[in-house]
C-alpha cells in the first residue's frame, strides 16, 4: 500500500492542524493505521494509531488530549488532529500501515514521506 501524508504547514503555538493520509493501492480496512513524527536530531517516535474499525485509539502520552486519530476507510484515508500544537510538536510527520497495531516503529511495513510541522511560539 502506498501511503502520502499531508497538510503540515507553519502554525502559531497554541494553532491547530489537521494531517491527512492517503493510501493507493490497497485498502486501508485491513490495516491498522500508525502515526509517527521525528524531530531534527532525534529519533522517530510514536504518536499514536487506530484500529482497523476506528473503534479504539492509541494515542502517545505526549499528545495527549490534544491530538486525535480518525479514520475513512471509505474513503481510503487516516487523519490525524492537532490541536494545542507546542513548538516542541516541531517535526516531520509520518503515516505508516500494518496489520498489527503497535507503538513500536519496526512494526509497520509501509509508510508515507512524510510532512512537515512547525509550530512557532
Amino acid at each position: 500500500v502506498q501511503l502520502q501524508a499531508s497538510g503540515g504547514g507553519l502554525v502559531q503555538a497554541g494553532g491547530s492542524l489537521r494531517l491527512a493520509c492517503a493510501a493507493a493501492g490497497r485498502t486501508i480496512s485491513n490495516y491498522y493505521m500508525g502515526w509517527f513524527r521525528q524531530a531534527p536530531g532525534k529519533e522517530r517516535e510514536f504518536v499514536g494509531y487506530i484500529t482497523r474499525g476506528g473503534g479504539h485509539t492509541d494515542i502517545a502520552d505526549s499528545v495527549k488530549g490534544r491530538f486525535t486519530i480518525s479514520r475513512d476507510n471509505a474513503k481510503n484515508a487516516v487523519y490525524l488532529q492537532m490541536n494545542s500544537l507546542k513548538p516542541e510538536d516541531t517535526a516531520v510527520y509520518y503515516c505508516a500501515a500494518d496489520s498489527l497495531g503497535s507503538s513500536r516503529r519496526s512494526i509497520y511495513a509501509y509508510w508515507g514521506q512524510g510532512t512537515q510541522v512547525t509550530v512557532s511560539s
